[in-house]
């Protein structure tokens, strides 16, 4: 994609109010699925330790929506600087650019001394307290210095979505008396598509010391999947490549979970029947959005032993693929499961309107006092 084209996707949000909806929605949408991972566990879709995983991501997204939030509380406002504005991907996700999060990584490396030289929240309240009584005027450029303070803040607290989440290694049991099962679990922003990913890993381990604690192995299978952690990659080639590379290491099942796009009428451009769904809908203000899920499955099938040098074999695992219309070849995967979060009016309209491609698309229908119904 060439930059023109980015720089034609993307866009500024530089109006305050316009600024504070958007995060506002974004706070709204990550609550609401947290609660869809858990009807997703009821119902027998994902495990107990997959919903875990995955609530620590969807938490993540909540503290770097509120971090951003804070960086851009007064955008628009006469600041007595020039601070920019958040930017966008109108087109293909609807959430902030890759470029932001990358931008807050840096910033959170020099957090504790820009700190130093703010003054505390205390002390900007007082001020501005005097300059709103005695020399009655709003104090914008107070008020900017506190929403950066709250800013550095917020990302020095951690536990934010990064541009890279590093791998994480889970023990889920023994499978036999030689053999470990782990959850491995990562995460990136992907920059070609501007949406957070989410990949789950279950491997049997049948090294000499468990995974975690291997100080050869573990630096080496995380800098392996971080590598590997690209949206044009298949799971069969991430997969495969893993297996081959690790000889006592045997993954059983790796997910990719797309979190996105989101569309709202307010803020995005896509086009396609979800777009024209909202513009009819007619949502009032904060329930005018649909965001979609999608998970990426590769399972394994069955177990070959292949020759390792003269005396010794190794496992590699034949991984089932998608048996439905010859696709499995094509998307790489056991199987492919879409899904979309809505609230009640749009989905009214979907139902009604019923556009082409949306009869297997899984629908979670959801609301302010936090009920979710599966249809």
């Amino acid at each position: 994609m060439t930059e023109t084209t980015h720089s034609q996707d993307h866009v500024g949000l530089t109006d305050m109010f316009a600024s504070r909806r958007y995060f506002g929605k974004f706070e709204a949408i990550t609550q609401h699925l947290l609660r869809v991972a858990g009807v997703m566990e009821a119902e027998g879709q994902v495990a107990k330790h997959e919903v875990k995983a995955l609530s620590v991501y969807l938490m993540a997204l909540t503290y770097t929506f509120r971090a951003l939030s804070m960086k851009y509380l007064l955008v628009g406002r006469d600041t007595g600087r020039f601070f920019g504005s958040l930017q966008m991907d109108k087109r293909d996700s609807g959430f902030p650019v890759a470029a932001e999060l990358l931008t807050m990584a840096n910033d959170a490396q020099q957090a504790r001394s820009h700190l130093a030289n703010i003054p505390s929240e205390e002390e900007l309240k007082n001020e501005m307290v005097r300059s709103i009584i005695g020399d009655q005027k709003v104090p914008t450029k107070l008020q900017f210095a506190l929403s950066q303070r709250l800013y550095y803040e917020e990302i020095l607290k951690g536990d934010l979505f990064w541009a890279q989440n590093d791998p994480e290694c889970v023990w889920l049991g023994t499978v036999a008396e030689d053999r470990r099962l782990f959850q491995v679990h990562w995460a990136v922003y992907d920059s070609q598509i501007n949406l957070p990913v989410i990949y789950l890993l279950e491997v049997e381990d049948t090294g000499r010391t468990a995974l975690p604690k291997d100080q050869r192995r573990w630096p080496e299978v995380q800098a392996h999947l971080m590598a590997q952690s690209l949206g044009a990659l298949k799971l069969l080639t991430i997969a495969k490549g893993f297996d081959q590379d690790f000889d006592d290491l045997h993954p059983k099942r790796l997910r990719r979970i797309h979190v996105g796009p989101m569309y709202s009428s307010a803020f995005t451009e896509q086009t396609g029947p979800l777009r024209e769904v909202l513009a009819e809908a007619m949502a009032p203000k904060g329930q005018d959005w649909a965001l979609a899920w999608t998970t990426e499955t590769l399972e394994s099938e069955r177990v070959v032993e292949e020759r390792a040098g003269w005396f010794s074999t190794v496992e590699r695992q034949i991984f089932a693929l998608d048996p439905f219309s010859g696709r499995g070849a094509e998307t790489g995967a056991t199987m492919t499961q879409r899904a979309i979060i809505l609230p009640q009016r749009p989905f009214q309209v979907l139902a009604e309107r019923n556009p082409p491609g949306f009869a297997d698309v899984r629908k979670f229908v959801v609301s302010d006092s936090g009920s979710v119904l599966r249809y």
